[in-house]
This record gives C-alpha cells, sequence and structure tokens, in this order.
C-alpha cells in the first residue's frame, strides 16, 4: 500500500478500521461505529477500496462537522482520515 511521501499524517490514528472488500454503505457504518469510540479531537483511519466510500465520508463531514481528508493509493485504497469533532 503506496500513499507515497506526503502522507496526510504524520502521527499514528487514534484507531485504525479496516473497510477493505466492503460495499456501500458498509465503509461508512464502520467509520460511524468507529467514532462513537473516540473523543473530540482524536483521528480515526478507515482504508475502502469502495470508490463510493469517498462520497460517503464526505457527507459524514458536511453533517457531523468531523474534519475528513482522503487519499488514494495507486492500486486503488482510499485512506480516509477522520477527525472527530
Amino acid at each position: 500500500m503506496d500513499f507515497g511521501d506526503n502522507s496526510m499524517t504524520s502521527t499514528q490514528p487514534d484507531k485504525q478500521i479496516d473497510a477493505r472488500g466492503q460495499q456501500c454503505p458498509m465503509p461508512l457504518l464502520m467509520a460511524k461505529r468507529g467514532l462513537r469510540e473516540l473523543e473530540p479531537g482524536m483521528v480515526l483511519e478507515l482504508l475502502a477500496t469502495d470508490p463510493g466510500s469517498a462520497r460517503d465520508l464526505q457527507s459524514l463531514q458536511r453533517l457531523g462537522g468531523h474534519k475528513v481528508e482522503t487519499e488514494v493509493s495507486e492500486t486503488g485504497i482510499y485512506r480516509h482520515t477522520i477527525t472527530k469533532a
């Protein structure tokens, strides 16, 4: 999994979830479940292969106020970094 040299997060996330192979809406539901366990300001990293996960997590940002950053590896893996509001 290569996200290049300019990775968004230089620190380890507080929680990681592997949603690779899951289809919509599972990555979003897994992210919501994971965020429940975190305090505001903590970071969740979600790995997914579903391209729709980027759109779904943008709605999580809009509706929940969380900060969501997404980057895609050359192999099609989406790394979503979510900072809980």
